[in-house]
C-alpha cells in the first residue's frame, strides 16, 4: 500500500528527539579467582621475604645401642627466598566539558572511567600473579616486577619434551617444551608428588580449552555423564576432582598461561600488599581532570613444594 498523500512521517520530522538507553553494557571478565582465593598480608619493604625449611628425610634405621653416647644430628638452615613489590596503576583524564554534559548510562564521566580503571587493574593483578615471569629488581629506569605463579614452580611439574623447570626462587622462568595433548595421568602423577613433599593441593586451575578437556576426563568410572531426562539436559561437567589425596576444586581463569594446569594449595600463597588499592587526584593543568588508581604487591610463594603444575598442553 502507498502512503497517503501529504502524510507526514518520522521521515520528515526535525525535533524527533533520540532513543539512546540509559545503561551501558560490558562483558568483558572480571573474575579473578586466584587473588581471591589467597591470603592478603602485609609487605614493609619492595623487596617482601620470607623463610621455608624441610625435615631430614625419614629412614629406618634409627636405632641405637642401650646406654650408647648421644650423637648429635647435623642442622640444616632455613631458606630465604622473596618477591619484589610491583607497582600497578591506572589513569583517567576526562575534560571539563565531557563532566558537564548529560551522558547517557553514567550520572558523571570521572565515576565511570574509574570504575572501568578499577576492573582493569584488578585484572591486571590476576594476569601478573599467574605468569610465567621471573622478579625483576628494578632502577631508577626500569619497573619492579613480581614473579609470577609459574617461576616459583620447580619441584612437582609434568612438562613437555625439552621443557625445563625454574631454579624455583622466582629469579628464572619455566622453559616451555614440546607441546602434547592433556590426559588425567598428568594431572595425576603431579598431585601425588606434591603429597610426597608433603602438600595437600586443594585447587586444581586451568584455562578455559584446558577446563573442557578436564571434564572429558574418566576418572575409575566407566559411564561418568549423567542426563536428567526429566529436564531433557545432558551435565558433562568436573567441578570437583576427587584424587587419591584429596578432593579439588576445578576452576577456569581466564588469565592464567593458556597451556598450563595449576595444581595448587591455596593457603601456601598469599598477595602481600605494601600499598592497597587507592586513588586520588592528579595536578590540574588545564580544562581536564585526572585520577590516578594505583597499588604496589606482590606475591608470597610460601612454599612451592605444595603446588605443582602439568604445562606444554596443546
Amino acid at each position: 500500500m502507498a502512503q497517503p498523500t501529504n502524510t507526514f512521517s518520522s521521515y520528515d520530522a526535525i525535533g524527533n528527539r533520540e532513543d539512546l538507553a540509559d545503561f551501558i553494557t560490558m562483558i568483558s571478565p572480571t573474575a579473578t579467582p586466584f587473588q581471591s582465593g589467597i591470603a592478603k598480608t602485609v609487605a614493609t619493604a619492595t623487596n617482601h621475604e620470607w623463610q621455608t625449611d624441610t625435615l631430614a628425610a625419614a629412614v629406618d634405621t634409627n636405632a641405637v645401642i642401650e646406654g650408647d653416647e648421644a650423637t648429635t644430628d647435623a642442622s640444616t638452615a632455613t631458606v630465604r627466598l622473596g618477591n619484589y613489590t610491583q607497582i600497578l596503576d591506572k589513569v583517567a583524564r576526562v575534560a571539563g566539558t565531557q563532566r558537564a554534559n548529560d551522558s547517557a548510562g553514567r550520572a558523571d564521566e570521572m565515576d565511570y572511567q574509574m570504575m572501568k580503571r578499577t576492573k582493569e587493574i584488578k585484572r591486571d593483578l590476576e594476569k601478573s600473579l599467574l605468569a610465567n615471569k621471573a622478579k625483576v629488581a628494578g632502577n631508577d629506569t626500569t619497573a619492579r616486577v613480581m614473579a609470577g605463579v609459574e617461576s616459583w614452580l620447580a619441584t612437582n611439574t609434568d612438562l613437555g619434551g625439552t621443557g625445563a623447570a625454574p631454579t624455583g626462587d622466582g629469579t628464572d622462568t619455566r622453559t616451555s617444551g614440546t607441546d602434547r595433548a592433556f590426559a588425567e595421568s598428568q594431572v595425576q602423577a603431579v598431585i601425588a608428588s606434591c603429597w610426597d613433599e608433603g602438600g595437600e593441593p586443594d585447587m586444581i586451575m586451568v584455562p578455559s580449552n584446558l577446563k573442557q578437556d578436564f571434564s572429558a576426563f574418566t576418572g575409575n568410572s566407566s559411564a561418568r555423564q549423567n542426563i536428567d531426562v526429566s529436564q531433557k539436559t545432558l551435565s558433562n561437567v568436573i567441578d570437583f576432582y576427587i584424587s587419591d589425596f584429596g578432593t579439588m576444586q576445578v576452576v577456569p581463569n581466564r588469565f592464567m598461561v593458556s597451556e598450563s594446569c595449576l595444581i595448587l594449595e591455596m593457603d601456601k600463597w598469599s598477595l602481600a600488599e605494601l600499598r592497597p588499592y587507592q586513588s586520588w587526584d592528579l595536578a590540574k593543568t588545564g580544562d581536564t581532570d585526572r585520577k590516578q588508581l594505583l597499588m604496589e604487591v606482590t606475591l608470597c610463594a610460601k612454599n612451592e613444594k605444595a603446588s605443582g603444575i602439568v604445562s606444554d598442553l596443546s
